[in-house]
């Protein structure tokens, strides 16, 4: 019996296949850039093998700006965790290096959002990917193009390279130089 053709976002969710995503990682409190640093070094032990990361910069603060600026870089992975399992588990390293939930949008040790899952879209009450504000944010889009210009957003059919021409924040986003 012949089977039934899936879609790309369909067949990445196959077990053991690895799927390329791409996480955001930032900081404004602490030793930021140490933080980001070790939040990097924990991934390959959670199954999630980083092949790139962009430079790290310094963000100013959208939505709630009364807080330092933070430190913000975007990483590349590979890993064979579903979406929900590999969100699980950055939730997990985050709490490892001493995140505590405060405030939405306010100040954080340690912060790692999953931007894109392949060409996957996927929305539920815990998890949205692509990431429901990439496109609307500077700190994710600037650090993001340096590793990946020409990925395109499943949702909006822009690459990387457009949403960040395109995009209405005018927040300032600095790159710092390499420690």
């Amino acid at each position: 019996m012949p089977t039934k053709p899936t879609s790309r976002s369909q067949s990445s969710h196959r077990a053991g296949l690895p799927k390329i995503v791409f996480l955001s990682l930032g900081s404004n409190q602490g030793d930021s850039r140490a933080l980001i640093r070790k939040a990097l070094e924990e991934l390959p032990a959670a199954g999630i093998q980083v092949i790139d990361v962009s430079p790290m910069y310094k963000t100013e603060p959208v939505d709630y700006i009364d807080q330092p600026w933070f430190i913000n870089c975007v990483a590349k992975v590979e890993t064979t965790l579903s979406p929900q399992r590999l969100l699980r588990t950055l939730k997990c390293i985050e709490r490892t290096l001493g995140r505590i939930r405060g405030k939405p949008k306010g100040p954080r040790l340690i912060d790692i959002d999953i931007l894109l899952y392949e060409n996957v879209v996927v929305k539920s009450a815990r998890l949205t990917i692509p990431h429901r504000r990439l496109t609307e944010r500077r700190f994710v889009l600037v650090p993001l193009r340096d590793i990946a210009p020409r990925v395109i957003h499943p949702a909006t059919g822009l690459s990387v390279s457009e949403l960040l021409r395109k995009t209405a924040d005018k927040s300032r986003v600095i790159r710092l130089r390499v420690k």
